[in-house]
């Protein structure tokens, strides 16, 4: 598991490699807390070698996705979701609570 961010003038961009688990998750959760710990709250998460993600996971995600837009300071954006990962969350429910986009520079370029 390998989570790199980087930031950019309009938001930061987070991706992560392998599976987001129960031993996985307390390191993302880590990662999006310092983000917005330092006051930035627009995010792009780059799932493109995510080959898995539990429902830690998504609570993560979910809580992330709120703290991010609370008082309209930003969002949670997820960018290049494999279908397999899509179709979880559009059996949750969850796929209009995010916007999910084909690629990270659009995702970036949406803010």
């Amino acid at each position: 598991m390998k989570i790199t961010t980087t930031q950019y003038k309009r938001c930061d961009v987070v991706q992560m490699d392998g599976r987001i688990d129960s031993n996985t998750v307390p390191k993302l959760k880590e990662v999006f807390s310092t983000i917005i710990d330092s006051g930035r709250f627009k995010i792009v998460f780059d799932m493109s070698t995510v080959d898995f993600i539990s429902s830690s996971g998504v609570w993560v995600l979910i809580d992330t996705q709120k703290t991010c837009k609370r008082w309209n300071r930003g969002e949670l954006i997820i960018a290049n979701v494999n279908d397999k990962i899509q179709h979880s969350l559009d059996l949750a429910g969850l796929k209009h609570f995010f916007k999910i986009y084909n690629d990270v520079t659009s995702a970036v370029g949406s803010f």
